[in-house]
């Protein structure tokens, strides 16, 4: 990439940094010298420049996303082909989500929310101007150095889908490792294929992997044809919510809006996040040798007073973009309160007088004058008084309510009076208020409290946090009791094989998917994995091996060895015969094992049969454990030869042929 810095694409934006690579493009830092300013641009892959489909769908898709305009969406500001396609991006210096979490970061499910809240408000704007981005991922999620999300690359996706070239080693459109099952099908899909990888995406960022990947892009988009998205536990309050976006079935997920409201709802349950830990894109403030960005403007002077100030509740937009921040506004000319005043009424009724004379008129005429400016002069006193009071309201009882819920009404009543409060939250653990509701107010309801006055909110931040005390090596009542002491509760109790551990003593801890928490709320379930003793061990086959090779194996795997002999006409002598119990069972570490080895074939010498009777002859044979076979010669004579002779060794259980005298 650094050999094409320097160049000026276009005759306008010159490439000062390298910013990033994937398959299908490079993304450089640079200059757009006719406007001053930095900007991001996305250079195509060179393959991409001679295939007319796709540069007929690229430009098509340009002008479309150029024209989408929304805080969560990167601003496409130009487009144009330069010995291939290129695209001039907004400059977003805080870096992609893929970059925080290479670096090692794991989001708390709170910054998970907003990441989602974030990109479900741009998507849901997107999908109902009729655009599926398609390419949902950590890398398409990139922050401002403001740390407000964008999501980048907006029709590009699909301009690249009817490309001939297709990306190395996968020609599906968007990543597979958090493709939906739908997009495998090749028909048309709609937004719900962005939220099911959004949900994706942010399970990632809180644990770290992505469930349901497999060996390859077909083996993952099998997987998760018919099978929900598995979520973690460690999603907390967002696993409803993640589980309705992994369904299999688009028409059972929530779109983008209705992910954006359970989100908002989740959030009550949530801690306030901390600020995610951008990762950053590029130092542009030392790019080309310079210490100062030419292309930014200066500071900007100090305001001249705060005296024309005044402090206004935000709006349900400005709560949620700026974090329920209280936002200070120039204030413009005062209301009027009154639009005129009736001095009095000139036909009142009363008894007629006689008509004055001249003089009469005459001093009539000048007591009306004073009459009438005294009049004026109060009604402009009570004008004047009248301004010179502030506004005030009637404060609401709010306690108990959830902090938007309260927020809200204070918001009302502000609006309704022409007034504004600052409004100040604090947060407090209480073992009787829920978390995320109203402990209590300042002022006290139906306290009547003047314009710019302050009103505090104390916030339930749920029950305090204790500390979780060491159980290794506890049994479990012992540490059901010391949970008890800091007012914890036992979990789940689950076994697990251990070499060394003596059996029903404690081995590890959990509670929401945190393995050994330091500290953990009053009343929290506390899983313990408790120690089974060593794993039973599988007697292995030994047959055809010496016995000190078998005793060897078995000592090995921690087995004792109980050698014994046999006779065996098929296992040669000294070699292992089998065990008792048989090769596959399992036996505790620890136990005996009959070893059987044999002793070779059993011989037995052939009896003599001179001096006996054929039934003596016989029965000498059995004795011996040999088995009296063919039978020739004179069926009354006695025994005259046998074969085997009499003294040969043969194997017992050999069969002997009878002769018999003629």
């Amino acid at each position: 990439m650094t050999e094409q810095l320097g160049r000026v694409l276009g005759r306008r934006y010159r490439l000062t940094a390298p910013i990033g690579t994937g398959a299908s493009a490079e993304v450089y830092l640079a200059d757009d010298v006719t406007l001053r300013r930095r900007v991001a641009v996305k250079v195509l892959h060179p393959g991409l420049a001679g295939d007319e489909v796709f540069l007929r769908r690229f430009r098509a898709e340009a002008r479309a996303a150029a024209a989408l305009s929304h805080p969560h969406l990167m601003a496409v500001y130009d487009w144009g082909e330069d010995d291939g396609p290129y695209l001039v991006l907004e400059f977003l210096g805080g870096g992609s989500l893929r970059a925080m979490l290479d670096r090692g970061t794991r989001l708390t499910p709170s910054q998970a929310l907003v990441v989602g809240l974030e990109t479900a408000k741009a998507l849901d704007f997107a999908h109902r101007n009729g655009f599926v981005h398609r390419d949902i991922k950590p890398a398409n999620l990139l922050f401002g150095d403001d740390g407000r999300l964008r999501i980048a690359d907006f029709g590009l996706a699909r301009a690249l889908s009817e490309a001939a070239w297709t990306e190395p080693g996968d020609g599906l459109v968007g990543t597979a490792r958090y493709a939906a099952p739908d997009q495998a099908a090749g028909g048309r899909i709609d937004g719900k294929a962005d939220v099911y990888a959004l949900g994706l995406v942010l399970i990632e960022a809180v644990t770290g992997s992505v469930p349901l990947v497999g060996e390859s892009t077909l083996a993952t988009l099998a997987g998760r044809a018919d099978v929900p998205v598995p979520v973690p536990a460690a999603m907390g309050p967002l696993v409803p919510v993640l589980e309705r976006v992994g369904r299999p079935d688009p028409t059972e997920r929530p779109d983008a809006g209705a992910l954006g409201q359970a989100l908002l709802a989740a959030a009550s349950q949530l801690d306030r996040p901390e600020p995610l830990p951008l990762a950053g894109a590029v130092d542009v403030t030392t790019v080309g040798g310079s210490e100062v960005d030419p292309t930014l403007l200066p500071p900007s002077a100090p305001a001249s007073s705060a005296g024309d100030a005044t402090v206004v509740a935000p709006s349900a937009q400005q709560r949620e973009d700026n974090g329920d921040r209280t936002t200070v506004v120039r204030s413009g000319p005062p209301t009027a309160v009154f639009d005129g005043l009736e001095m009095f009424d000139r036909d009142a009724p009363g008894d007629e007088a006689p008509a004055p004379g001249p003089a009469g008129r005459r001093r009539s005429r000048v007591w009306l004058v004073l009459a009438l400016l005294l009049l004026v002069g109060a009604a402009g006193a009570a004008f004047a008084y009248v301004q010179a009071l502030p506004a005030t309201a009637v404060v609401p009882a709010v306690d108990d309510r959830t902090l938007p819920d309260a927020q809200e009404e204070l918001r009302r009543v502000q609006a309704e009076a022409e007034l504004s409060w600052v409004v100040d939250v604090r947060e407090e653990f209480s073992e009787a208020v829920a978390d995320g509701r109203v402990i209590s107010q300042s002022p006290a309801p139906s306290t009547v409290l003047e314009d710019g006055k302050a009103v505090t909110l104390v916030v339930s931040k749920g029950l305090p946090l204790v500390p979780v005390p060491a159980l290794e090596n506890l049994s479990v009542e012992e540490a059901e009791e010391a949970l008890g002491e800091v007012e914890l509760a036992l979990g789940d109790v689950s076994e697990a094989n251990h070499e060394t551990v003596e059996a029903g003593l404690v081995l590890d801890w959990s509670a929401d998917g945190e393995v050994r928490p330091g500290e953990l709320r009053k009343r929290s379930e506390v899983d313990l994995v408790v120690s089974a003793g060593p794993a039973p061990r599988t007697v292995p086959n030994l047959a055809g091996r010496t016995a000190a090779q078998a005793e060897a194996e078995l000592e090995r795997i921690g087995l004792e060895a109980d050698l014994t002999e046999r006779f065996s006409s098929s296992v040669d002598e000294g070699l292992v015969i089998g065990t008792d119990p048989g090769a596959g069972a399992s036996v505790e570490r620890g136990e005996s094992v009959e070893v059987v080895v044999s002793k070779g074939r059993e011989l037995v010498v052939v009896p003599d049969f001179r001096g006996k009777t054929f039934e003596e002859f016989k029965r000498s044979l059995v004795d011996a454990g040999l088995l009296p076979d063919d039978v020739s010669g004179n069926s009354r004579g006695d025994p005259s030869a046998s074969d085997p002779e009499p003294g040969e060794r043969v194997e017992r259980g050999s069969a002997v042929d009878i002769f018999l005298r003629r």
